[in-house]
This record gives structure tokens, sequence and C-alpha cells, in this order.
């Protein structure tokens, strides 16, 4: 049995194709059977997300699995493979097994050590169970991604620092005041970087939000995204909300300054604490403000280079996060290249327990019907456990060999010793 994945990623494919492969959760278990049902696919997976479409597959035959999948991906969402296929990639083995923890990791992620991956990957382990597409291999492997994915963001925290300039503004205001449960925040606008904002405020603890904007409509429509209650004002009232406030967002396509310093002059106290965060680009808020005392700002600018200084030190934190990964995919080669033992050690222990079964038979039928009867369960233990214990050894020094050489030749040795015939994968499954 081997290991394959099949798929594209926004690295492989433009957003076109990759909306067209996208594979809802609802679609995810009957696709799995769909799969299952071509002659080379033992068992399958699916990973949608909305940056790549990924189908792993545990197969007999590489190059017929690998041809199946593909025929799947062109069949099922209408696309021929030969426009397809360009945009398709291919790994194999160990190279199919580090993939996987890679993206479990975020290391794949558009945003590099992004956490939301995590998630998606345990949702298409828990999606591929469910539809029983998922067998002893690739439950594995997931669970051995899903432990790689998590011991990377907790071990490198490669994932800590904004990565965006909406999360950006948040983190920074978050230095600056410590908390965001206590006070009035007001955010200007209603478009995409206004609901980012009020995600990540909220995902931080804010408390009191207050979305002002000059259609209401758009911002009633973006306050009831939230279940948290977020309280919708009218353009009007502007610079009555940021008076109250002490931390204010702006993120509207404004051309010119919506704050300025005779504004804020007029509605604010003297010496009144306020932070301003503009995103905004042209500028929403006229740098002259900062000539008020307790006023300070803060613009994309500076927003941009705390988004950098967290770029790079996530690149350095990547080669730590490649270390890890490394030991978890020895790991889990380890346990794979040990199921070359199983037909063996099965086959073993059927002849053995068959040999045992035999000569319980005939001594007990020497023995007489009432010690039989009397003396059957002590009997058949202590016939059970000298097999167990024979057969122990031999059965962990096998597992154990690093070298496959080594290990193959002793497995090769057993079964001429023994005359051996290897129970089929299939039929291993089935006991």
């Amino acid at each position: 049995m081997f290991i394959a994945v099949v798929g594209l990623s926004h690295r492989t494919a433009p957003v076109e194709i990759r909306e067209r492969l996208s594979i809802a959760d609802a679609e995810v278990g009957g696709r799995i059977q769909q799969l299952r049902a071509y002659p080379h696919i033992e068992e399958a997976a699916i990973l949608s997300t909305c940056n790549r479409l990924e189908v792993y597959i545990v197969t007999p035959e590489t190059e017929s699995g690998v041809r199946q999948t593909m025929q799947f991906l062109a069949e099922a969402k209408g696309i021929p493979l030969p426009q397809l296929r360009p945009h398709l990639f291919t790994l194999l083995y160990q190279d199919a097994v580090t993939h996987l923890m890679r993206v479990a990791a975020g290391l794949e992620s558009l945003v590099l050590g992004e956490g939301q991956i995590l998630s998606q990957v345990k949702k298409a382990q828990q999606l591929g169970q469910a539809c029983n597409g998922m067998d002893r291999i690739l439950n594995r492997l997931f669970k051995a991604a899903i432990t790689a994915g998590k011991r990377v963001r907790t071990e490198t925290g490669i994932g800590t620092g904004a990565m965006s300039i909406s999360s950006a503004a948040v983190e920074l205001a978050l230095q600056e005041q410590g908390s965001l449960s206590q006070g009035k925040i007001t955010v200007v606008g209603a478009g995409k970087m206004a609901r980012l904002l009020v995600q990540h405020l909220l995902a931080k603890g804010a408390v009191d939000i207050t979305v002002v904007n000059r259609s209401l409509e758009r911002a009633e429509a973006l306050a009831k995204q939230f279940e948290q209650p977020i309280q919708v004002l009218p353009w009007e009232s502007l610079l009555g909300s940021v008076a109250e406030s002490n931390l204010v967002f702006t993120s509207t396509a404004a051309t010119q300054p919506i704050l300025t310093y005779a504004q804020l002059v007029e509605v604010l106290q003297p010496d009144q604490p306020l932070l301003l965060v503009d995103i905004s680009v042209p500028r929403n808020i006229d740098p002259g403000v900062e000539k008020l005392r307790g006023v300070r700002l803060f613009n994309v600018d500076h927003l941009s280079r705390i988004v950098e200084e967290n770029r790079a030190q996530r690149q350095k934190l990547a080669s730590a996060a490649e270390a890890l990964i490394e030991e978890e995919v020895e790991q889990f080669m380890e346990w794979w290249r040990s199921l070359e033992t199983v037909p063996t050690i099965s086959s073993l222990r059927h002849k053995v327990e068959s040999i045992r079964e035999q000569e319980m038979k005939k001594a007990l039928s020497r023995l007489g019907k009432d010690f039989a009867e009397k003396h059957l369960e002590v009997i058949d233990a202590l016939t059970r456990g000298i097999v167990n214990k024979i057969l122990h050894d031999p059965m962990v020094q096998l597992r154990a060999k690093r070298d496959i050489e080594a290990r193959r030749k002793a497995l090769q040795i057993l079964q001429e010793l023994f005359n051996l015939e290897p129970i089929p994968f299939q039929a291993q499954q089935e006991r």
C-alpha cells in the first residue's frame, strides 16, 4: 500500500480554478464514496479550503491510483482533464506525508503559520472517518499531521504576531492600552476591513464596540454578522461617538480626512486620552490631530512595519518548525515501514495458534472428559501464554529493525523456516 496526494493550491492555481473545484463539507461523504469506488483506491480523504483542494489516497498501485484521482477531480466538477492537469500537483510516499504535516503546521499557507488550517485538517479527518473513507493508514497519517501542527504552534510560537493590517491594528491597540475590555471603541466604516477589525477586536476581548458609517444599512448588516451586540450609529453621530471613546479605528474610502484637529478640539476634553488607528489609504485622519495633548495617532505605515517584522520573525521560526516536522515524519514513516512485517507476523501467529489448538484437542481427548471440562480454562490459558511468550521477542525485533534490507531479510528467513504464506493486506483488515 502506498500514500499519494493529488491537489492544487494558491501556489498552483488561480482562484477561478480553486473555486470551481471547491468541495463543501456536505459533499465530502458522497465524493469520498465515489473515490472509493475506483478499483485502485483503498482509502481516501479530502481537504478542501479556500486556498487548496487536496485528495489523499492509499493505493496498491501509485500510477493507477493517481490517474484515477485526477479523473475523479475532472469529472466531479466538469473540468476537462487537459485543462485541469497543469494546475495539479502530485506527491508520493514520504513527500506526501511531509506535505500534509507542513499544511497542518501552516507552512504551506498563504499567510505563513496561520492557525485556521489546523482545524480544517481536523475537520477533513472527521469527515473522512464519518463516511468510512479513512482506514488504518490515513487515520494514522492525519493523526500524526495534527500532532505535528500542534507541536509547531506550541513549541515555536509561529502563529503569534499579526500578519494583516487589520489584525496588526488591533494588536497595536492591545499593546498600547493593555486591555480592550474597558472603555468604548468606535470603528468608522463598514467594509471588509472594518468587519475584520470588529472580528479581531471581539477575539481580543473587546466588549463595547460602535460602528459608524455613511450608509446606516451597511453598518447594520455588518453588526448582524456577529453574535455579540454591536452598536450602530449614523454618520452625523461620528464626532459624538469619537468623543466618548478611548480607541477609534478608521477604515473608509474617503479621499479627504474625516477627522481633523479643528473637529476634535471642539469635542474632546483638555488632555483627554484618545488612541486613533487609521488603516485607510488615503488617510482618514489628519496628522495634525497629534497636536492635541493626550491624542496618539498610528497610520498604515506603522502597521505595515509591524506586519513585516512579524513576517520576518515567522520566517525564522519556520526553520525550527521544519525540524519538528522531520521528527514527526520519521516517526510516521517508521510505523508505516513496520507494516511490512504485519503479513508475516499475522501468518506466523495464525500458524502457531492452529498448532496450539490441534495439540490442545489431542491432549484433552487423552485426559478424559471430566478432567478436560474441569481444567480446560487453566490449560487453555497456559498454552496461550507459552505461545505469546515464544512469539513476543521475534515480533518486537522485527518491528524494531530500522534497516529496511535487514528487516526484509529477516522476514524472508522467517517465512522460509516456518513455511509461511503471508496474509493479504485486505484480509488482515477484515480480521
